[in-house]
C-alpha cells in the first residue's frame, strides 16, 4: 500500500480539529450509524473544554489504496514545539486558513516552519461559508506571506482549495459542487510526495511524541526513517551527541487506523508507529537497531521565553485540599512532563522548595498548572517573568519580543494604542479589516503583554481579539508600569462574614464571597487606591436587644470578581503569588506576615533592616 505523511497546520480556531473528523468520516473510517464525537480528535479534557487543540495527535486513514496518516498540530505559539516535531515526521502539509480572519501570528509561525523544512504546503481556505468570508483577498495574502517567508519558486507555486470543514467539502473552485472533501482527498495524493526512505538499511526512527498509558506504560511515535520495524526487535536508544541511553526490545509495536493505534507485526520505512518497551528513551532520542553508530538529525527546537517559580503550598490551608503536596512529589511531576514536552525546561530555584518552569507562554504554563491541580497537586505559583539574554556581540541586555496582531472595533482603536505604547510597544501598521474593525500590529516586549489580556478585554467591551508570536530578541526596553492598584489583604484567620464584606466593598473590588475561608497575608480584594490596605473581612456585628441577627439579609453585596487560573497568575505582583489546589486558586502575599512584608519591601528598595546586620 503506498503512504503519504501529512500535518495540517494552522492558526488558533481555524478549523484544522473539525477537518479532519471529516476527512475520518468521509474515507469511510466509522460506520454509517457510528456515535462520534464533534472534534474527535480532542481527547484531553482541557482541549474539549476550551476548543484548542495542546497535544499532536496522529491518526490514519485509507483513500483509493493509500494510507494518509494526518497529524492534528496545535495552533498555539505556546505549543510550538510539538509542530516543530509533528513536522519532521512528514513529507507534506495543508495549511488552513480562515476566509474571513485571513492570515494570522500563528499562520506566519506554522508557515514558517513548514517552509524552513523544505515542505511544499496545500493552501486551504477553509469556512468560505461565513458570511463575511472574502476567500480571493485571502488566497492574496497568503500568497504574500508566502513571498515574505522566502519560499521557493516551487513552495510559491502551490496548489489552493476552497473549503467549509463543517459541511464537510472542498473544490478547487468557488463555483464547485460543494459535496465533498474528495478534491482533498485526491490532491493529497497528487500533490504530497511519498516518503524517501531506504527500505534496506537498518531499523531507525526518532521519537517524536511521548505518551503515557495505564496499559503500556511510555508509548514513543515517531516516523520510520530507514528500515523495517518488527515485534521484540533488540534495539538501543541514542541521544543527539551519539551517547547510548539504554538497550530493549519493542515489546509492542502499533500502527494507526483511523482514531486508534492497532497492533502490528512489523511496519516499514515511512510509515508513523507507536512503540512500547523502552524506559529511558525520549523526544528527539534516535531508537534503532544495534549496528547503528551515529543518531539521527534531529529539529532543534525554540528556546523557552518565559519563566514562572512553582513552590509548595506553604499556607495555613496547605495541605487540606491535595493528595500531592511534597517538593518531593512536585519535582517528579515536572521532570515527567519536562521528558515528554521538549519546549519546558526546569531546574531546582534558589528559593528551598521550589523550582523554575520556563516555557514558551503564560497558556502553555498555564495549561501545565491546571492539569497538575486536577491530579490533586497543591502548588504556589510567583508571578511569571521574561528570560533575559546577553547579545552574542556586544553583551548588553536582550528581551524576548512579540509581534501582537489585534483586530478591534474602530472606536476601541485609541484606547489600546494608549495602553499598548503604555507597555512599551511599537505600532507597526494599522489598517481596516471590514465589517467597522481595525488591524493594529505592533512589536513589543513580552514583559509588557503579562496581564495587560483581561485589561484589553475590558478596555473594547469584550468584543477585542490578540493574537501574538514571538517575534525576536530585542533591547531592554526599560522599566513598565504594573498593576495600578494595591490590594485588599485579610489581617486575621477566619470564615469572611455579609456584614465585614458590605462594609468593605467600598474599598474596592472583592475577590471572595460570605463564608470563604480566609487567613493572614490572603488577598480577598483589590483596593481601590494604589497601596495595599489590612482590612478584617470576618468582622461580626455586636448583637444587642435592639439589633438583631436578621436585619444582615438586607445588605446587599456586589457579586465578587471571579478570575481564571490564567487570570489570577497574569494579575499577581512580583511581592504576590497564586495558591493553587484541586478545589481553590487563590491571591496571596508572598510573606504572610506584615512586618516581614515591610522588612522585605525595605530589603528590595535597599534601606537597611535592623537585625539583617547582625546575621
Amino acid at each position: 500500500m503506498q503512504m503519504r505523511n501529512l500535518a495540517i497546520i494552522a492558526h488558533v480556531d481555524h478549523g484544522k480539529t473539525t477537518l479532519v473528523d471529516q476527512l475520518l468520516k468521509q474515507s469511510g473510517t466509522f460506520r454509517e450509524n457510528q456515535q462520534v464525537a464533534e472534534r474527535a480528535m480532542d481527547r484531553n479534557d482541557l482541549e474539549k473544554e476550551r476548543g484548542i487543540t495542546i497535544l499532536a495527535k496522529c491518526t490514519a486513514v485509507d483513500w483509493k489504496g493509500h494510507k494518509l496518516n494526518i497529524v492534528d498540530t496545535p495552533g498555539h505559539a505556546d505549543f510550538g514545539g510539538e509542530v516543530e516535531r509533528i513536522l519532521s515526521m512528514v513529507d507534506g502539509a495543508i495549511l488552513l486558513v480562515d476566509a474571513a480572519e485571513g492570515v494570522l501570528p500563528q499562520t506566519k509561525f506554522v508557515l514558517g516552519k513548514a517552509l524552513a523544512r523544505g515542505i511544499r504546503p496545500i493552501v486551504v481556505v477553509n469556512k468560505v461559508d461565513r458570511q463575511d468570508a472574502r476567500p480571493h483577498e485571502v488566497h492574496d495574502e497568503v500568497f504574500d506571506l508566502f513571498a515574505n517567508l522566502g519560499a521557493s519558486d516551487e513552495q510559491l507555486d502551490f496548489p489552493m482549495l476552497f473549503a467549509s470543514g463543517r459541511q464537510g467539502w472542498a473544490d478547487e473552485v468557488m463555483e464547485g459542487p460543494r459535496q465533498n472533501l474528495d478534491a482533498m482527498f485526491d490532491l493529497i495524493i497528487r500533490h504530497v510526495p511519498a516518503p524517501t526512505v531506504d527500505a534496506d538499511a537498518p531499523f531507525a526512527m526518532n521519537a517524536a511524541i511521548l505518551e503515557y498509558d495505564n496499559f503500556l506504560g511510555r508509548i514513543l511515535t515517531g516516523r520510520i526513517e530507514q528500515g523495517t520495524a518488527r515485534m521484540n526487535m533488540p534495539v538501543k536508544v541514542l541521544r543527539a551527541d551519539g551517547s547510548q541511553v539504554e538497550t530493549g526490545r519493542l515489546t509492542k509495536l502499533l500502527t494507526f487506523r483511523g482514531l486508534e493505534r492497532v497492533p502490528v507485526d512489523e511496519a516499514q520505512a515511512g510509515d508513523i508507529i507507536a512503540i512500547a518497551g523502552l524506559s529511558d528513551s525520549t523526544i528527539p532520542d534516535t531508537i534503532c537497531a544495534p549496528e547503528m553508530q551515529a543518531p539521527l538529525p534531529s529539529v532543534p527546537v525554540d528556546p523557552p521565553t518565559l519563566a514562572m517559580t512553582f513552590r509548595v503550598n506553604d499556607g495555613p490551608l496547605g495541605g487540606r485540599e491535595g493528595k500531592k503536596v511534597t517538593s518531593r512529589q512536585i519535582r517528579d511531576r515536572l521532570m515527567r512532563e519536562a521528558e515528554g514536552n521538549v519546549a519546558i525546561r526546569i531546574r531546582d530555584s534558589e528559593e528551598t522548595d521550589a523550582f523554575e518552569v520556563a516555557g514558551r507562554g503564560e497558556l502553555q504554563l498555564g495549561v501545565l498548572i491546571e492539569t497538575m491541580r486536577r491530579e490533586g497537586f497543591e502548588l504556589t505559583i510567583g508571578r511569571p517573568r521574561v528570560l533575559m539574554r546577553p547579545n552574542p556581540e556586544t553583551g548588553e541586555k536582550e528581551e524576548p519580543y512579540e509581534e501582537v496582531l489585534v483586530d478591534v472595533d474602530e472606536q476601541y482603536s485609541g484606547v489600546v494604542v494608549e495602553k499598548m505604547s503604555l507597555r512599551k510597544g511599537q505600532m507597526q501598521d494599522m489598517r481596516p479589516s471590514g465589517g467597522g474593525k481595525t488591524r493594529l500590529t505592533f512589536h513589543m516586549p513580552s514583559r509588557g503583554l503579562i496581564g495587560y489580556h483581561s485589561e484589553f478585554l475590558t478596555d473594547t467591551r469584550g468584543t477585542g481579539i490578540m493574537n501574538r508570536l514571538f517575534h525576536g530578541y530585542g533591547p531592554y526596553a526599560g522599566p513598565i508600569e504594573g498593576r495600578r492598584n494595591g490590594s485588599l489583604i485579610s489581617n486575621v484567620d477566619g470564615e469572611t462574614t455579609q456584614y465585614a464584606l458590605f462594609a468593605l466593598q467600598e474599598r474596592g473590588t472583592l475577590f471572595v464571597d460570605p463564608g470563604t475561608k480566609v487567613y493572614e497575608g490572603l488577598i480577598i480584594g483589590e483596593n481601590s487606591r494604589g497601596d495595599d490596605l489590612e482590612v478584617n473581612p470576618v468582622k461580626e456585628k455586636k448583637l444587642t436587644n435592639i439589633r438583631a441577627a436578621g436585619k444582615d439579609d438586607a445588605l446587599l453585596l456586589t457579586p465578587p470578581r471571579r478570575m481564571s487560573l490564567e487570570q489570577a497568575i497574569a494579575y499577581i505582583e512580583d511581592d504576590e503569588l497564586v495558591e493553587v489546589t484541586p478545589s481553590a486558586v487563590r491571591l496571596r502575599k508572598r510573606h504572610l506576615d506584615p512586618h516581614e512584608r515591610k522588612r522585605a519591601q525595605r530589603r528590595a528598595d535597599g534601606l537597611p533592616v535592623k537585625g539583617d546586620q547582625a546575621a
